[in-house]
């Protein structure tokens, strides 16, 4: 089984990303979605930003690595009446089942930036989208001192070393790397642009319940989580991680934690 599959089929994505609705609806309002557009959204979890594109009048299909995730799309689809929104099951380093040219905007948010070869996944946003069309993603930066990229630092502390070979997600926060990438696929630096931009997660309980949901639910976490318990560690990681959750929370009476991150936009 590819790793990335592995990874995110594990534990169920669906309750951390209950959090982020609000951001994924908010961020997809400046998207210029216009009815009848047609939308890739890759990495797409359970339909974050998928489901709003498509309240917005947009057709769109949403693909992601996990089978668990798909079904969840299709549900929450099925159950809100959305008939131009389907899931299906792909990888954003080979999009083989989807033809050249085919779509007006293809969106990734924290999606394709945790695919292997990310070349090769510039190179497949490139070829899906059509002329004149846009690709837009949103990374999490390397090294930034909000949530998310401080959640991945602190469990990759108590993980194994990666494989070799093994490129990090969080290179695709980095403007260069993004520039190079694209490069690549032959687009022009000038048709590149990038902003820095807030994506708030709001979760009803306390921010030591969204620690335990991210240990119980976050394969990145659990994986980490089981790498610190075989060294005794897992203590010393549960205290790490709620004194981030605490200290970034800005909420009284439950969590609301900001993050930032790269938001990408390519024009073809």
């Amino acid at each position: 089984m590819n790793p990335n599959k592995a990874l995110w089929e594990k534990g169920d994505f669906t309750l951390i990303a209950e959090s982020m609705r609000e951001s994924g609806e908010a961020l997809v309002k400046g998207f210029d979605i216009t009815k009848g557009l047609k939308v890739l959204d890759i990495g797409c979890g359970d339909g974050t930003t998928a489901l709003p594109e498509a309240k917005l009048g947009a057709n769109v299909l949403g693909v992601d690595i996990a089978s668990n995730l798909v079904e969840a799309g299709n549900r929450r689809a099925r159950k809100q009446g959305l008939t131009n929104c389907k899931f299906q099951e792909g990888d954003a380093s080979n999009l083989h089942e989807l033809k050249d040219h085919t779509f007006d905007l293809v969106v990734s948010i924290f999606g394709a930036m945790f695919a292997p070869k990310p070349f090769d996944v510039a190179k497949e946003m490139v070829r899906v989208t059509r002329p004149g069309g846009r690709i837009i993603m949103g990374n999490w930066i390397p090294n930034d001192p909000t949530f998310v990229a401080q959640i991945l630092k602190i469990s990759s502390s108590y993980s194994p070393p990666p494989p070799e070979g093994f490129i990090s997600p969080m290179t695709w926060g980095a403007e260069n790397n993004v520039i190079e990438r694209f490069g690549g696929a032959g687009v022009l630096k000038e048709k590149i642009s990038f902003v820095r931009d807030t994506y708030t997660f709001n979760f009803s309980g306390a921010p030591s319940e969204f620690v335990a949901a991210f240990r119980n639910y976050y394969g990145p976490t659990m994986n980490a989580f089981e790498a610190a318990e075989k060294n005794g560690q897992a203590a010393d990681m549960q205290k790490e991680l709620e004194a981030l959750f605490n200290s970034q929370n800005t909420s009284k009476d439950a969590t609301s934690i900001p993050a930032t991150f790269l938001r990408v936009t390519v024009k073809l």
